[in-house]
């Protein structure tokens, strides 16, 4: 988690990421966003918003985190929506955030 977390801070820093509902949706419509993290505690709106939007359209999505920790990775305010635009981030966060996840569901 906190790798998948670093990366995404990385990927703000080098102009690889883009946050928010408009700018989101823009970078899905352009085929410039490769993998889409909505937060776990988003509404069930917004997620099934972004799971049809991402489907459409052949984006990797992703529901993880929460707002606090993906506002907090990247050094914003709460995120709810974040789009990553490069292919070689978007691979790096997409597989620590899956491996991360199986670890925890562990019994």
């Amino acid at each position: 988690m906190n790798k998948a977390l670093s990366m995404l801070g990385m990927a703000m820093r080098a102009g690889k990421l883009v946050t928010g509902d408009e700018t989101v949706l823009k970078n899905i419509r352009q085929g410039k966003a490769k993998l889409v993290i909505v937060a776990g505690d988003a509404s069930e709106n917004t997620k099934k918003k972004y799971r049809d939007k991402c489907a459409s359209y052949g984006v990797k999505h992703i529901e993880a985190l929460d707002r606090l920790s993906l506002g907090h990775a990247i050094g914003k305010a709460e995120r709810v929506l974040i789009a990553v635009t490069d292919a070689g981030f978007s691979s790096s966060i997409e597989r620590s955030l899956i491996q991360s996840s199986e670890v925890e569901n562990i019994d």
